[in-house]
């Protein structure tokens, strides 16, 4: 059984403790970007190597990446004798299409697939699928039906979802406080008419605060709460939301940028687990992580001083 089936199963039987807490590498940067989607990795190749490296580490429960990258790495065994579960990006979005000097991001999110579910059936059954609600009636009822439709093909081919509903990219008449609430009202409406059978695994979202995410996750015991990384911050920013959202009732995380732009990925992902299991402070795995590079003669990109700082709004006040 891969490690996120079990993990699942303990926590939807009401038996979760820290160590169930589901990680997963989000590197479906291809997905949105083109040539600077590795980033610091440079090149397809490297990127690659990059999420063989993170397999190999036996620290995550998902990889997820674009269905060309995911079959590949099937393709030369990486997931065979593993307990990390592969998953490919299911369906697109325009507000994450963000070509160099391009402005699609900008207008109301539309939905679309480039992604094969048939084909992708071959060597995966996990995907991940999004949508974007802006508070106009017109593009969410879009999203809405595509996300019906999708999920009819997944069901035919017993394909398993997650669902992740970005932060509204262009919203109408929405103050940015009111954006958590909206968000989980939309989230708990779009699935009250879904079936056992068709419901996501899980969620994946952002870290509205400790009020928005515990309102969502203490709702429904059966719905499994996830959040996403957003912008890669400092390493503080990274270890708090960690313990942040798991003691407010998120039981998933879906780190990307954190993971992908950081120094060294297999010490900071090192650490993730001590966090969660609280065996370590936030800010101690920080100065952790820095001795880590220090050992390994890599520089940081900010001195340890400033990288304990925490600069995401949703963190401040809520120190882990």
């Amino acid at each position: 059984m891969k490690t996120l089936d079990s993990k699942l199963k303990a926590i939807t039987s009401g038996k979760y403790q820290p160590e169930h807490f589901i990680l997963s590498d989000a590197k479906d940067p291809d997905m949105a970007l083109g040539v600077t989607a590795p980033g610091p990795h440079g090149t397809r190749a490297a990127f690659l190597d990059a999420m063989r490296a993170i397999v190999s580490q036996k620290l995550m429960d998902v990889m997820l990446g674009s269905a060309s990258n995911i079959e590949e790495l099937a393709r030369t065994g990486v997931f065979a004798k593993s307990g990390v579960t592969p998953a490919i990006r299911a369906n697109d979005t325009t507000d994450i299409w963000l070509p160099r000097h391009g402005s699609y991001s900008a207008e109301p999110s539309r939905p679309f697939r480039s992604a094969s579910l048939a084909h992708a059936r071959k060597f995966c059954d996990l995907g991940l699928y999004s949508v974007t609600f802006n508070n106009i009636l017109s593009r969410d009822y879009d999203s809405v039906e595509h996300y019906a439709r999708f999920r009819d093909d997944a069901l035919k081919l017993k394909f398993r979802h997650f669902l992740e509903v970005f932060s509204p990219n262009a919203a109408q008449d929405l103050k940015p406080a009111e954006t958590g609430a909206f968000v989980n009202d939309c989230i708990l409406r779009i699935l009250a008419g879904v079936t056992r059978a068709e419901r996501p695994l899980f969620l994946k979202m952002q870290f509205y605060g400790a009020r928005a995410m515990s309102e969502l996750a203490s709702y429904d015991p059966g719905l499994v709460v996830g959040i996403l990384g957003g912008s890669a911050g400092t390493t503080r920013d990274t270890f708090e939301l960690l313990t942040q959202a798991e003691r407010n009732g998120a039981r998933v995380a879906l780190f990307g940028r954190k993971i992908n732009l950081a120094e060294s990925a297999l010490d900071l992902v090192a650490l993730f687990r001590p966090v969660l299991e609280r065996s370590t402070t936030p800010a101690d795995a920080v100065t952790a992580y820095h001795a880590a590079l220090a050992k390994k003669k890599i520089a940081p990109k900010r001195p340890l001083e400033d990288d304990q700082a925490i600069t995401e709004p949703a963190l401040e006040g809520h120190r882990g």
